[in-house]
């Protein structure tokens, strides 16, 4: 039996395991997800069978009214049980509570029914890869 579990006890290993094995990456680097998640996020979600963690997502806020979803994840053993809806849908409830008013989501195309069926409406909006060798833009006016 899967359990949702709101601001759980965050184990780095375990939670850089997960994105490994839903992602496929054979990074077995161990990411500073507790320090990150208490110092930038509004609440975090995981789904736990028994020890295990199953799955994950947490939302960044602005100070305000907006937050944002970031790193959703189910361990691919476990996708298409409702587990994801669930996370999305305690993480909805957990930021509501925290006087957030309009949550965000990017996703990629392929996860844009996943998304609307947790209720996220379609909207425009940009994306900018820093790291890419884009054109630059001028500092001085």
């Amino acid at each position: 039996m899967v359990e949702i579990r709101s601001r759980f006890a965050v184990d780095d290993a375990a939670l850089s395991a997960l994105h490994a094995r839903a992602f496929g990456s054979r990074d077995t680097h161990t990411s500073p997800w507790r320090a990150r998640l208490e110092r930038h996020s509004v609440a975090w979600v995981g789904a736990v069978d028994g020890d295990e963690l199953v799955g994950f997502v947490h939302a960044v806020g602005d100070g305000g009214a907006h937050a944002f979803v970031l790193d959703t994840v189910v361990d691919p053993a476990y996708q298409r049980r409702g587990i994801g809806l669930a996370l999305v849908g305690r993480l909805r409830g957990d930021v509501a509570s925290v006087g957030v008013t309009w949550l965000h989501v990017d996703f990629e195309p392929h996860l844009a029914a996943f998304y609307a069926a947790c209720g996220f409406r379609d909207t425009s909006a940009g994306l900018l890869r820093l790291d890419d060798d884009g054109p630059e833009t001028s500092t001085s006016v």
